[in-house]
């Protein structure tokens, strides 16, 4: 049973930054696919950024591209996402999640998509104002 821990989360004003974390227990491969989603209130669960298991290929949702930044460490185990300029419509709960399959690079956008992913964290809030 994989488990998947997200900190970082806290409430700033627009065009800062903040870094959110996730854990991944040991039972987690390093070879799965690792994403963060966000979920505002009234509105469906999006992909912001995933990441294949050698850290080479990124993918990164049209809202986020050029602020955000997704990155591991496999001797942690730990994904981070780096957020900059942050804009108050960023608001919202973060999840990290695991996808133990990874889909081929030619479909990496799959990985925006929050049906391919097993495992999820409880969130963390991100709130921008």
């Amino acid at each position: 049973h994989v488990q998947l821990v997200e900190s970082g989360g806290d409430s700033v004003q627009p065009g800062g930054s903040l870094r959110l974390s996730c854990v991944a227990s040991n039972a987690a491969r390093r070879h799965y696919c690792m994403g963060w989603f966000r979920q505002a209130p009234g509105k469906e669960r999006e992909g912001v950024a995933a990441i294949y298991s050698g850290g080479d290929r990124t993918f990164y949702g049209d809202s986020v591209k050029g602020r955000f930044t997704i990155s591991k460490d496999n001797a942690k185990n730990t994904l981070y996402l780096q957020m900059d300029s942050l804009k108050p419509e960023d608001t919202a709960m973060y999840y990290c999640a695991a996808a133990p399959r990874c889909p081929s690079l030619l479909r990496g956008y799959l990985l925006l998509n929050p049906t391919n992913f097993a495992y999820w964290g409880q969130g963390t809030q991100v709130t921008v104002s």
